[in-house]
């Protein structure tokens, strides 16, 4: 079986040498490592409602693998491209940013595995329709039907569905991590975007993640605890910060996600403290009420 061709980076390598952070008149923080994640997240979402439209019972099922590997192998080589921003950036690596790094990489080893998958499933089929023995098992060789070459494929192609569907998520949570340690640590992001209010910052949130689609004009959601309405999306249209996609999966219209405005304000309002009222202070007491304790000791 042949391997993926994506260049991965190994496990136990060290992280970049840590660079000097700046001096405390320079401390603004750059959000492109989160706003690459944010990307990512949305090309692991149109990978996995690509592949959920399939089956490989139809005519061409090498076309449907070889497609999907490619975007696989992007997915590995966008993740691997995440860990050069990190090495650029000036910055303490505390645990909270040897975790980022660890995460990036993790996603990058799924999305490796994911085309190695698909390449194998390639290689049965190919290898069945020339007569040639697959390996089964604990390198027992066999000589398979097409039936039997469409099952083993499919198996593999069944096992990628899990491989792949917590990428978003993850490269969300990846992202708010980075931005809050950043943060945790003084360094403010340079761009500032209006507030959020809560339901919009959810809203983003669930976007991010690929939870929300448009079906006969009204979201669905992936997640039965979420709650988006249409008049939120219409007004993150209206801001710019989200856009809807012809969604290839069967049961949904559309696919909503997160524009290049949406991915920074987004980054942007990771950990970022809420304005607080001043805390009220206790009126002093009324001078006739003062006067009659006085008079009563």
């Amino acid at each position: 079986m042949h391997s993926s061709t994506v260049p991965a980076t190994p496990a136990a390598a060290a992280d970049s040498p840590i660079a000097p952070e700046p001096s405390l008149t320079e401390k603004t923080a750059s959000l492109e490592p989160a706003e690459q994640l944010l990307n990512l997240a949305a090309d692991f979402t149109r990978f996995n409602d690509a592949h959920q439209q399939h089956a490989l019972n139809g005519p061409t099922p090498a076309t449907l693998l070889n497609a999907q590997t490619e975007s696989a192998q992007h997915l590995a080589r966008s993740a691997l491209a995440i860990v050069d921003t990190l090495n650029a950036q000036p910055m303490y690596h505390s645990p909270a940013i040897h975790a980022v790094y660890a995460r990036v990489r993790q996603l990058a080893q799924l999305a490796t595995d994911t085309a190695d998958h698909l390449i194998d499933a390639v290689d049965i089929l190919d290898n069945t329709r020339a007569g040639l023995p697959i390996e089964i098992g604990d390198d027992f060789l066999t000589v398979l039907t097409e039936q039997q070459a469409r099952q083993e494929a499919s198996r593999r192609f069944t096992l990628v569905t899990s491989l792949t569907a917590l990428g978003a998520s993850d490269a969300l949570a990846t992202a708010e991590l980075f931005v809050a340690e950043r943060r945790h640590r003084g360094f403010i992001p340079e761009y500032q975007p209006p507030t959020l209010s809560h339901t919009q910052g959810s809203a983003l949130r669930a976007v991010a993640r690929g939870d929300v689609a448009i079906t006969g004009g009204k979201p669905y959601l992936r997640r039965e605890d979420l709650r988006v309405s249409i008049s939120t999306i219409h007004a993150l249209e209206s801001r710019g910060l989200v856009m809807r996609e012809d969604c290839p999966d069967w049961f949904r219209e559309e696919r909503v996600h997160l524009t290049a405005a949406g991915r920074r304000d987004l980054a942007a309002s990771f950990a970022r403290p809420r304005s607080t009222a001043p805390a009220a202070t206790r009126p002093p007491a009324r001078p006739a009420a003062t006067a009659a304790r006085a008079a009563a000791r």
